[in-house]
């Protein structure tokens, strides 16, 4: 159980963003079509994402085995931030699971599927992931400890002064 439990530091940015793009797009889908039933399998991507890394994702697999190896080299990033932000994202989908499809509340489904289409597109698109900066917000004010992401608070430890990569902690792919 413990091989299964965990989320890998650090991750590959590259499949992180292919797994946004899946999940703005099926939003998106979810969204024009009506079919708020696909917030089931969002909400269990996001859980299994936040539990277990890619391990018990299809999605994640998918875009650390198949697809971010064809985009290149890796780009590495702290994990703790993006577990975080599977953890926001498991939590949204969640209440839009239950509240939204399995209670018939449409307006909830409705709202948490744009936000899905507004966030993963942040990620996928720009870079930008919105869960990373509310981790790193938390971790300011000292809600998160400071040691629960060494690499977040020195980027130096990742990238020589010039912002060329350096060699950084031990590696996976996952995203």
């Amino acid at each position: 159980m413990a091989s299964i439990v965990g989320f890998p530091n650090p991750v590959n940015e590259k499949a992180a963003r292919v797994v946004a793009g899946v999940v703005a797009l099926t939003s998106l889908v979810a969204l024009v079509t009506g079919w708020h039933w696909l917030l089931l399998p969002l909400a269990y991507g996001f859980i299994a994402r936040a539990i277990t890394g890619p391990t018990l994702s299809p999605l994640g697999r998918f875009a650390m085995d198949v697809v971010a190896p064809r985009l290149g080299e890796p780009k590495r990033v702290p994990g703790p931030p993006k577990r975080f932000a599977q953890a926001i994202g498991a939590v949204a989908t969640t209440i839009g699971a239950v509240v939204g499809v399995l209670l018939g509340v449409e307006a909830v489904a409705i709202v948490m599927l744009a936000m899905m289409v507004v966030f993963a597109t942040l990620e996928s698109v720009f870079a930008f992931c919105v869960g990373c900066l509310a981790f790193a917000g938390l971790m300011r004010i000292g809600v998160i400890p400071e040691d629960t992401c060494e690499a977040c608070n020195d980027i130096w430890s990742r990238y020589g002064r010039d912002g060329a990569a350096g060699p950084g902690p031990a590696a996976t792919d996952a995203a």
